[in-house]
């Protein structure tokens, strides 16, 4: 009975946590939009969501009379603890599409100082560590990778992105 409160905490943190964030990046899309930030790859945004939505709806389906492995959820909370310094450090500017505002310097506080794309780090451990709490591991495996491949093709679209306005507008050494 207590497992399965626990259960349906886990997975209603998580799916809150999706929702909000979707929020959030909404409100931040419209500001950034209206800046004259200009969105790039918008055709990959469909898949990302429909790939988070498939996770989320998998482990609603598959993780009930399963045990919940402490040493996972201690981890995934941790993650959600770098989520939110991801969140707080690019505040207005995070949004979970690619916007670049022409003129904006690029990030290089908080966890961007130590990686150049935190939150995607953050996002592939999620993905493999959700299902993981549950002892999913063929699950975890077969996200992870599907992860990747949607990674692999939004931090491409991302570098790209950032690259162009570089090219519009020279920096001086170590900005």
């Amino acid at each position: 009975m207590l497992a399965d409160w626990l259960t349906f905490a886990i997975l209603a943190l998580l799916t809150a946590q999706r929702l909000g964030e979707l929020v959030y990046a909404r409100a931040n899309t419209r500001r950034l939009l209206r800046a004259g930030g200009q969105e790039h790859c918008a055709g990959q945004y469909p898949l990302i969501v429909a790939l988070h939505a498939a996770w989320l709806a998998g482990l609603w389906m598959l993780v009930w009379d399963r045990p919940i492995l402490p040493g996972f959820l201690a981890a995934l909370a941790a993650l959600q603890v770098l989520r939110l310094w991801v969140l707080l450090t690019l505040g207005r500017r995070w949004t979970t599409r690619v916007i670049v505002v022409p003129g904006e310097k690029l990030v290089r506080a908080g966890p961007y100082r130590i990686l150049r794309h935190p939150n995607y780090a953050i996002v592939a451990a999620e993905i493999a560590c959700g299902p993981l709490v549950f002892g999913l591991l063929g699950y975890a495996i077969t996200f992870s990778v599907a992860n990747a491949a949607v990674l692999w093709m939004r931090i491409r679209c991302e570098e790209a992105a950032l690259a162009s306005i570089a090219a519009e507008r020279p920096c001086a050494p170590g900005t």
